[in-house]
């Protein structure tokens, strides 16, 4: 196995752990208000809301890396993520109350926030002329994180407690780390990965790309965060009324998460060949009506319409991701990284409280459903207006577009 694959390897589990310790907490609730509601309470929402603080960390903390990354070196960074991600995560599952849960999930997401702007860059470089494939491959791995938090948690919960639903894959976590730290720094040119010359842009049309990735990235990280947060309450409400079926609740929620990470796969494909904005329409039309549909649909319905509407979201980051490596400078993209992802990360900040609030007040998902359906419109908005180059296939033809016009004879 070359040092690049290895590299990538690794990446790509980091992004595994990255996801599926930030939904732990969505599935372990229902069983901590069954286990032990004398020390967190009786109540979904409030004890989902315990994850606010976990999300702003990670928000905010995107935001540096890039600048820290500079400083100390990518591998630290990773080696610190893999390490730090996996204490926390396994100490969350000795918390005394609420207060020492909420303190320990914000160092937790304090040490996740390393992963998407590092993490990311280094797929793009190793990607070299195949970043959407790159990006579609390391989706597949978010999601399978985003997929078996729901499953996993419900089966170690509900055999164990909900306490060793933290605790073993924090020590899973830890131990890849471990074997991480054996791994020398990754240089794409020495691990020959063939790549080409960045083109030179229009300054116009990188402004253009990049603020409508920013404003895509906050919209849709507030979807994202807030549909995998209330997807396995959503088949529990809608499918699993019986508290006696929790695992197959994550079960449930697992089938319709699985079919986001085939859909970044297909997508990540289907970049290589094709500009980003013919792509990301279909997805973003999808998005609106099937969160609508989600919000008065019951029964079995509920799960190939939620299975849709994960397609479209997941199918949205790979899209999302690409962006940055097609439109900025290799020495720009972990900056650039961590600043879209802050402004991704501090919209999905708000979605634990979102989901809570509405829950408590009306006793059912409907209204946010429809409420992501209003923030889904402003994601449709921003795909239409978002650049549709032929150069993006080609980038030698950026340089025609770059040149001055000759300046008229006299």
């Amino acid at each position: 196995m070359s040092s690049a694959t290895r590299q990538v390897c690794f990446i790509n589990a980091a992004h595994t752990f990255t996801h599926y310790s930030l939904l732990i907490l969505a599935t372990a609730v229902l069983a901590m208000v069954q286990q032990e509601p004398e020390v967190f309470g009786s109540e979904f929402g409030p004890i989902l809301a315990l994850g606010t603080a976990m999300f702003v960390v990670y928000g905010l903390g995107a935001l540096p890396m890039g600048s820290i990354a500079a400083k100390v070196g990518r591998k630290a960074m990773m080696v610190a993520f893999f390490l730090g991600a996996g204490v926390t995560m396994a100490a969350c599952g000795f918390a005394s109350g609420p207060l020492s849960l909420t303190i320990l999930m914000a160092a937790m997401g304090a040490f996740t926030a390393i992963y998407h702007p590092i993490g990311t860059a280094i797929i793009a470089e190793a990607g070299g002329d195949r970043v959407g494939r790159a990006m579609g491959i390391n989706g597949v791995f978010g999601n399978i994180g985003v997929a078996l938090a729901p499953v996993v948690t419900a089966f170690l919960a509900f055999q164990f407690g909900w306490r060793w639903a933290f605790i073993l894959p924090g020590v899973a976590c830890f131990a890849i780390g471990l074997l991480y730290l054996r791994e020398p720094a990754f240089d794409a040119k020495k691990a020959g990965v063939q790549t080409k010359p960045f083109p030179a842009i229009p300054p116009h049309v990188v402004r253009q790309a990049i603020m409508s990735l920013l404003a895509i990235g906050a919209v849709s990280g507030l979807i994202f965060n807030a549909f995998t947060l209330l997807l396995p309450k959503l088949m529990e409400e809608r499918l699993a009324g019986n508290p006696d079926l929790l695992p197959v609740v994550g079960a449930l929620a697992f089938l319709a998460t699985i079919c986001g990470g085939i859909t970044q796969f297909t997508v990540g494909q289907m970049i290589d060949r094709r500009t980003l904005k013919s792509v990301f329409m279909p997805l973003a039309l999808v998005l609106v009506p099937g969160l609508l549909a989600l919000s008065f649909l019951d029964g079995w319905a509920v799960l190939p319409v939620s299975a849709l509407v994960a397609a479209a979201i997941f199918g949205q980051v790979t899209v999302n991701e690409t962006m940055t490596a097609r439109y900025i400078a290799p020495e720009m993209r972990a900056k650039i990284y961590s600043i879209r992802f802050t402004v991704g990360f501090m919209g999905a900040a708000l979605a634990s409280p979102i989901v809570g609030f509405l829950h408590e007040a009306t006793g059912n998902l409907a209204l946010a459903m429809v409420v992501l359906a209003g923030f889904g419109v402003i994601t449709l908005v921003c795909a239409i207006w978002f650049p549709n180059r032929r150069e993006e296939l080609k980038p030698e033809l950026w340089s025609a577009v770059a040149a001055p016009a000759p300046a008229p004879a006299e």
